[in-house]
């Protein structure tokens, strides 16, 4: 689970729109699902992950978000 508390950011599922964060959002993510969150491109971001212990779930960190992906964002 991410929650924004300042600032703005981006979260995207892979394959999906980016959504955009600012304080007070939260994501609810599934386990296995591959993502990535930031700061969007002008601003900072801060954030709250909160990770829930389930069966067969791990956070894994994969590959860093493309340049040319990240410079899409608004």
């Amino acid at each position: 689970m991410l929650i924004c508390v300042g600032g703005r950011g981006c979260y995207q599922e892979w394959g999906k729109e980016p959504v955009e964060m600012t304080p007070g959002a939260v994501v609810n993510i599934q386990a296995n699902v591959k993502h990535w969150h930031g700061a969007a491109p002008d601003s900072w971001f801060s954030h709250l992950a909160i990770e829930v212990a389930g069966e067969d779930a791990s956070a894994e960190w994969l590959e860093a978000v493309s340049e040319e992906d990240y410079n899409k964002l608004k």
